[in-house]
């Protein structure tokens, strides 16, 4: 059923300084509330579409043909389990399929038949089924006088129960969402497909074009899209990898408009943004700026560095650890453009402008000084005490993740742990329900797994540990490096590396898969150097867990009253936060002006890849597409708008991280598009929406059809989309 509206949204008004109503464009409208957006307006745009016809609930419609992929958004293109995403999307599958004799992200992968396709290992697909509003339940037990802590446990526990009822009997994964801080939940239910394989993916001359250097800029000049397959058991139930499986038939997928699109055309984009703090206080931005993105910036140069001097010297280490240093590429480029759109924007003294304005009205009326004058201090000692070990912290976040051995045997002595509470008393991701994922990341580690830069990353962490200041100090290190004075830690470092490195078994595939289902008294008993440090690591770990959700308690108290707190006071329409869960958003191809004397325009054409041609990596140019271009053989490609082959395009449409393969609709509902980045200068739209610079940037279906067509010649590919 449809969620109920509820208080925070009942009116139309735009919050953080923009008059007027909120901009369409600016917004990510969860599909169930489409009669927030102006259809009518739409419609002078273009649309022809009914809102049933985009989202009827829980009984189909255009939006069940946008899918979650492994985190990333992507779409059906075909009856046939067809997926369209981006090429830096699948990047990991292609990769981790790749090797020195068949290098697929540096030449591409085609399979002319189902039987040719290959796993996308570690990939899922999840598909939405259902979608209900469970408010009333959650709100049924939190009571005004729980603690923090009580308050984190009492939604956890019915959290867990919603959802174990949700899955119980079904073929079915279910996810419980917060909306407004926690002022609304929805329940998300999918079907998960396991068996996603690569059908095409173009060689990483088109797919990553321009590389790291054009990441996140315009013009862009890239071919960034891949396709792949859905395949379930045969009776349609989900099933990991089987030769016995066939593709998937969804309900719903998108045709392809070969027409493209213009300068002022109507477009929609459907998918899975992931995260947007557009209501954060100045608190949290102040930190943000100040402290987490520098000290977040010299972690990426840092590990970068490393990982680029590994993979120059050995081209087989340089294929296990292409995503990792793509990720790390593209999360830097974004924190610098995050960083300088904060100063450029000066967004901690307008958020702090504003914040003066809603305590004076506030002030005015006493009930509603009451309720929620006190909310923007709570939350700004909050931030305070989680901020003041946050070095610590990011410092035992990294070790815990990007050392591969450490995260490892951290991960199977947690199991042995929780597997000692009953089902429902787990932390979530470590419940039964959680077995299978947790079972596919431990086998896919050894995919990529790089003894040597594993030990470089855990020197480089554990030093940092070691010039920790006071008050931030990580004690299991710190009893290893008893003794150890300034001058000999860089020795000492090395011979405790290279010894627990020697000693452990945890690198080992099979070892590993033992180790998951034994019980604490038997991992302690093994006497794995790594297991050991998981086991010593323990404490430290779990105290900071349990701060986190005392902290994670008190913002599910706070957070929803400074909604409710923004709402008295301006009385509007405003939307949750991007959270993963899927979106609608709107908005028209239209380019922009990023600083004095510089216009761009919306659309790139194939004119501008020659241009950029260097014969350089990340600017080669395949020969193929060289022939067919000094040929001038565009056919039907070429588009008389721009005497070119449209590569690129401009909307005003904003999305995030997540949003990434989000299919790109016209006002009929045909696929043109394919979201990839958001423009340099308007990223730090994830914490207030410009609309003078913030854009998406969209891969154009036409340059897809053509690559297809023209100069790979994949027919098959063609034939099975509906293409108008």
């Amino acid at each position: 059923m449809l969620p109920k509206r509820i208080s925070v949204i009942i009116s139309i008004f735009i919050i953080f300084g923009l008059a007027g109503l909120c901009s369409a464009d600016e917004a990510m409208w969860p599909l169930y509330d489409l009669d927030q957006v102006p259809f009518d307006s739409l419609q002078k745009l273009g649309l022809t579409l009914q809102p049933d016809e985009i989202f009827k609930p829980n009984q189909g419609g255009l939006s069940d043909a946008s899918v979650n992929l492994s985190g990333g958004s992507s779409s059906f293109v075909s009856p046939s389990g067809l997926i369209i995403t981006n090429h830096h999307v699948a990047a990991g599958a292609i990769q981790k399929q790749s090797d020195l004799e068949n290098n697929y992200l540096r030449d591409g992968f085609y399979a002319a038949t189902h039987e040719e396709e290959i796993p996308a290992i570690g990939y899922t697909a999840n598909i939405t089924l259902e979608v209900e509003d469970v408010t009333d339940r959650v709100m049924a037990v939190l009571g005004d006088d729980l603690g923090d802590m009580e308050r984190y446990k009492t939604i956890e526990k019915i959290s867990k129960e919603i959802v174990s009822e949700g899955e119980e009997g079904r073929d079915v994964k279910c996810r419980l969402s917060r909306m407004f801080g926690g002022s609304q939940f929805i329940l998300y239910t999918f079907f998960r497909v396991r068996d996603v394989r690569i059908v095409y993916a173009p060689p990483e001359a088109i797919g990553n074009f321009g590389g790291d250097i054009d990441n996140w800029m315009w013009p862009r000049h890239v071919g960034d899209f891949a396709f792949l397959r859905a395949y379930v058991a045969p009776d349609g139930s989900s099933a990991a990898y089987s030769e016995d499986n066939v593709p998937y038939r969804p309900k719903s997928y998108y045709p392809i408009s070969s027409k493209g699109v213009k300068e002022g055309d109507l477009v929609m984009m459907i998918g899975f943004p992931g995260r947007t703090n557009r209501y954060a206080s100045s608190s949290e931005i102040d930190n943000l700026y100040n402290h987490y993105y520098p000290m977040s910036l010299k972690t990426y140069e840092e590990r970068l560095a490393m990982l680029e001097a590994v993979a120059e010297a050995d081209s087989a280490k340089a294929i296990r650890l292409a995503s990792t240093m793509s990720g790390i590429n593209n999360f830097m480029k974004k924190t610098y453009g995050l960083y300088e759109g904060f100063k450029r924007t000066d967004i901690l003294t307008k958020r702090q402008k504003q914040e003066e304005k809603l305590k004076a009205f506030l002030d005015r009326d006493p009930e509603l000084s009451k309720k929620y004058g006190h909310v923007l201090e709570e939350l700004d000692s909050l931030y305070r005490i989680k901020n003041a070990t946050q070095i610590r912290d990011h410092i035992l976040g990294y070790v815990s993740y990007a050392c591969d051995y450490l995260a490892m045997a951290e991960e199977v002595y947690r199991w042995a742990t929780e597997r000692e509470k009953e089902d429902i008393d787990r932390d979530r991701g470590y419940q039964d329900r959680d077995s299978i994922p947790t079972k596919r990341w431990l086998k896919n580690k050894q995919i990529n797994l790089t003894p040597s830069m594993d030990k470089m990353t855990l020197k480089y962490f554990m030093k940092r540990a070691y010039h920790l200041p006071e008050g931030q100090r990580i004690e299991t290190f710190d009893k290893i490096f008893t003794g150890i004075g300034e001058n000999e830690i860089d020795s000492f470092l090395d011979d405790y590396i290279e010894k627990i490195y020697a000693n452990t078994q945890i690198g080992d595939l099979d070892q590993r898969m033992a180790m998951l289902h034994m019980s604490r008294e038997e991992l302690e008993k093994l006497d794995d150097s790594f297991v050991n440090l998981a086991i010593d690591f323990f404490p430290e770990m779990k105290a900071r867990r349990e701060k986190n959700k005392v902290i994670s308690g008190a913002t599910s108290r706070l957070q929803p009253k400074l909604m409710q707190a923004y709402t008295a006071w301006k009385e509007g329409r405003i939307y949750p936060n991007a959270n993963g869960t899927k979106r609608f958003n709107w908005g028209v191809v239209k380019g922009y002006s990023p600083r004095d004397a510089v216009n761009f325009s919306s659309i790139t054409g194939l004119a501008g890849v020659m241009e950029k041609e260097t014969g350089v990596k990340p600017f080669i140019v395949p020969e193929e597409l060289k022939q067919v271009y000094n040929a001038k053989d565009f056919g039907k490609h070429l588009n008389p708008g721009i005497n070119d082959v449209p590569v690129d395009f401009l909307t005003t449409n904003s999305g995030t991280n997540g949003n990434s393969g989000s299919p790109v609709l016209n006002g009929k509902g045909e696929l043109v598009g394919l979201d990839f980045d958001t423009g340099y200068e308007g990223v730090s739209a994830d914490y207030m929406y410009n609309p003078d610079v913030c854009r998406a940037i969209v891969c154009d279906i036409r340059y897809v059809l053509f690559l297809l067509d023209k100069v790979y010649h994949l027919d098959n590919l063609l034939n099975e989309m509906t293409i108008h």
